[in-house]
């Protein structure tokens, strides 16, 4: 293959530019040309004639032409070399025109997840997604155009997330180019946050019913053969149903279990044996072999057989996107992250669940909180910082009026938005699980499938190949060996390893998510599973910060005063700050000219000429005699007032929490341990001491660094860290954890660093949730077991060849059905046990 070098400084191959070359193209064909031969360079397909073509590449239609030269002039034709058929044809292509509404503002508005003028955010969803040709070229689409700055694939879910300039190019023009390219984008402008999905695509739906159409009629066609009739007392029909049975066959093997061949000699091309390649070759050899038999008149071949194991396993891979789709669709739009927003309602604050806002709400977003929805900002100065959704980390300003989105977080006083999306939970937690915020380590059953899968196709391979040569070498039977092969290549199971994982711990997150336990991914019930020390924060995390009693000690705070500290408190996130706020309700707001945060030290700021400091004893640079005093310390223009004395509350069910973290044996059978990482002084320390009684297990006065450097402490000892904290202070530790679990109490403390969010009144209930989520792993053990026992037993019978070709074709798929249902059922009722 060939490919054109772009010239230095030479710009994309824009979807114009092609369209004109195009129809001068077309302009100069002859109008009767010859018929040809050749199929499609792009597509495959059979070219009608030898009109188009450049150099030895011909090519179906226009379309395909355009698209290889798009994609050659800008040095992309390795599109070509990564799958076998990488192309769609484009007979029916959409023109450019289809798009000219995406140019609509209230249109832009739908479908823009984000857009602040320099970069804007869009997800196509793109049916025609097959193979990694396309994921490579749908990831390469800046080299296409300029415009685009990144691009991201969901394979599973068949999407790509474009980020790009809207003043280099537009949704149209993206659209277009994916149209032109073989990706035309389904669009649907209705609010699809909350409708489900078909769960089988019109592709899988058609592999289906053609299989299926085979199979039956192939069986009626082979009836005569059921019924121990003998073929050669009417040769004649005996031929012409053999020869139906052929025509009928083809279109399954070519168009039915294409999937399989074709992921199987991908990954022979890059010298990997895949899970499909002993699956394409039992297919291959059955159809081989029946066409064989049929036209040699020496059988009548197992083209039933044949026909009923494509439909068997298609069926099977409908049944596990049906399961997947429920659980998915569950898990993104029926349980929403147990957090709150505040509401404001005249002159009145509410927290509100965030799956209960709707456009048109007032809400009020703090320092360093999430904004949960798109919206205007309505007042205050906004700079948000968008690294949640865009990888930026420079906070942007936003003023009154303007359009403000989410995912993005509030880094300076508090703003007031009013809402003009509903809360997108499935937007929100593909956000969440942005390959920036990634835990990479893997839990050990992953790792035990990812060995199962590398191995298993070369022991099928050598367990079929040995049972063949077998068969025919040593005992001279052909049949036999042909049938032997072929049993072992289908009946082998390796799916059921592929499965356990996907469906069991999905099963499980689904089930958490209802009780108000939130986990970003399946990845996070394995690293959960092999905890063996748990730290815990205290501000906010074991003490329940609403039951919480304030003293002030100190010279009082004058009515000028109090409206100074309550307006400065009212910007941050922080619970003590919270609640110095709330305790004042009498006491009017004044607006800050000055405001600004310091994670775990304090705020500032500067409220009607006055200069306020709101922190610990250390921020207000106090003596050593004074800092062993615990307390949020006040400081007006400079001069320490004094400090609210805070008389804590634990939180319901403490103790058994915590005794059930020490009773706890990890699998690497170390006894888990139990940490207290508080940023207060020790004051509490003999009140906690019953809760953590062993020598060294309470820490005072931490900074944020310091909690981060004792989890790295931990993890050099080879201990596998959870963290539960407040999302607040101790962001960075949380991250470094093996788990992170941040405790919301009706805020809004939502981070991207943390791997999971437990609602404050379900803390009672964390033993029962750690619990369920070891029991998934402990399934998915069981159901290797169980696949391990159905692959040994399978296998032994089918090195026998006396197992027919359509008993492995129905033994194969059912297995994997089995491990689904066992997988989702056993965690369903693990769940009703322990009351989840």
């Amino acid at each position: 293959m060939t490919s054109v070098t772009r010239q230095p400084g030479a710009g994309p191959v824009f979807l114009g530019q092609n369209l004109k070359r195009m129809s001068a193209t077309t302009l100069l064909q002859p109008k009767n040309p010859p018929v040809s031969q050749h199929s499609c360079f792009h597509c495959h397909d059979a070219c009608p004639d030898e009109r188009l073509h450049i150099g030895d590449k011909y090519f179906c239609c226009d379309g395909c032409k355009m698209v290889y030269e798009i994609l050659n002039t800008n040095d992309l034709c390795e599109y070509y070399n990564l799958d076998e058929n990488p192309g769609q044809s484009l007979k029916n292509r959409k023109d450019a025109k289809a798009y000219a509404y995406l140019d609509d503002d209230e249109v832009q508005e739908k479908l823009l997840e984000f857009n602040n003028g320099q970069t804007a955010q869009v997800s196509f969803y793109l049916p025609q997604m097959h193979c990694v040709s396309c994921i490579w070229l749908l990831e390469n689409l800046y080299k296409l155009d300029a415009g685009v700055t990144h691009s991201r694939v969901n394979f599973l879910k068949k999407t790509a997330t474009v980020q790009y300039d809207p003043g280099k190019t537009s949704l149209r023009k993206l659209a277009a180019l994916l149209a032109s390219i073989g990706y035309a984008p389904e669009i649907n402008l209705g609010d699809v946050d909350g409708a489900q999905k078909p769960a089988m695509s019109k592709r899988l739906a058609y592999q289906i019913g053609v299989a299926g159409f085979a199979f039956g009629n192939i069986m009626l066609f082979s009836f005569p053969e059921y019924v121990g009739l003998d073929p050669e007392s009417d040769r004649w029909f005996a031929d012409v149903f053999g020869y139906l049975s052929i025509v009928l066959a083809l279109p399954v093997l070519l168009f039915s279990a294409r999937d399989y061949l074709a992921s199987a000699w991908n990954g022979l091309r890059t010298r990997h044996l895949n899970l499909d390649v002993p699956l394409a070759l039992g297919i291959s050899m059955l159809f081989g072999r029946s066409a064989w038999e049929i036209l040699t008149h020496t059988g009548a071949g197992y083209l039933d057989s044949f026909a009923g194991l494509i439909f068997l396993l298609l069926t099977g891979k409908w049944f596990q996107q049906s399961t997947w789709q429920q659980l998915s669709f569950e898990r993104d739009y029926k349980s929403y992250f147990p957090v709150a927003a505040t509401v404001k309602t005249g002159d009145s604050e509410n927290a509100v669940p965030v799956n209960r806002l709707v456009p048109g709400d007032i809400i009020i977003v703090r320092s360093h909180e999430i904004i949960p929805a798109d919206g205007i900002l309505l007042k205050g100065s906004a700079r948000v910082d968008y690294s949640f959704v865009t990888g930026e980390a420079e906070p942007v300003n936003v003023g009154s009026g303007e359009r403000i989105f989410a995912g993005g977080k509030q880094v300076g006083e508090s703003i007031e938005i009013s809402l003009t999306r509903r809360v997108s939970q499935s937007y929100l937690t593909r956000l969440w699980n942005d390959e920036a915020f990634q835990n990479t380590r893997k839990g050990q059953v992953t790792q035990l499938a990812d060995r199962a899968g590398r191995y298993f196709t070369g022991l099928i391979l050598g367990v079929g190949g040995a049972a063949f040569l077998y068969w025919w070498l040593l005992r001279g039977d052909m049949t036999i060996a042909v049938n032997a092969f072929t049993a072992v290549m289908i009946i082998a199971c390796p799916c059921a390893v592929a499965l356990a994982i996907p469906f069991t711990l999905g099963n499980i997150v689904r089930i958490l998510g209802r009780h108000r336990f939130y986990l970003k991914n399946i990845n996070v019930l394995e690293a959960i599973a092999a905890v063996d020390a748990v730290i815990f924060d205290k501000t906010g995390t074991i003490t329940n910060v609403a039951q919480q009693q304030f003293e002030f000690h100190g010279r009082a705070l004058g009515y000028a005063d109090k409206v100074a500290v309550r307006s400065l408190t009212r910007h941050s996130a922080h619970p003590l700050s919270r609640r110095i706020y709330e305790s004042m309700q009498e006491i009017p707001l004044e607006a800050p000219q000055h405001f600004e945060e310091i994670p775990g030290r304090g705020i500032k700021g500067v409220v009607s000429g006055k200069e306020v400091k709101v922190g610990s004893a250390d921020f207000m640079d106090l003596p050593a005699t004074e800092a062993g005093k615990s307390g949020v310390y006040v400081a007006i223009d400079g001069v320490v007032r004094g400090y609210f004395e805070i008389k804590s509350r634990y939180r319901d069910g403490l103790e058994a929490v915590l005794q059930f973290f020490r009773n706890s044996v990890s699998p690497a059978k170390k006894n888990v341990g139990v940490w207290l990482l508080s940023g207060d002084q020790d004051r509490e320390a003999v009140s906690l001491a019953p809760f953590f009684p062993e020598p060294d297990a309470m820490f005072f006065n931490r900074a944020p660094q310091d909690k981060l450097d004792f989890v790295k402490k931990l993890q050099r000892l080879g201990r596998q860290v959870m963290m539960l904290g407040d999302g607040l202070n101790d962001a960075g530790a949380l991250r470094q954890s093996d788990v992170g679990i941040v405790v919301a109490e009706d805020t809004n403390n939502f981070t991207p660093a943390c791997d999971a969010i437990l609602h404050a009144d379900e803390f009672a209930n964390l033993p029962r949730y750690i619990g369920l989520a070891r029991g998934g792993v402990q399934i998915v053990h069981r159901a290797y077991y169980i696949a391990f026992i159905y692959n040994v037993v399978g296998l032994s019978y089918a090195v026998t060849g006396a197992l027919s070709p359509l008993v492995a074709a129905v033994l194969m798929p059912l297995s994997s059905v089995t491990i689904v249902l066992f997988g989702v059922g056993m965690g369903n009722w693990m769940a009703r046990k322990g009351g989840a």
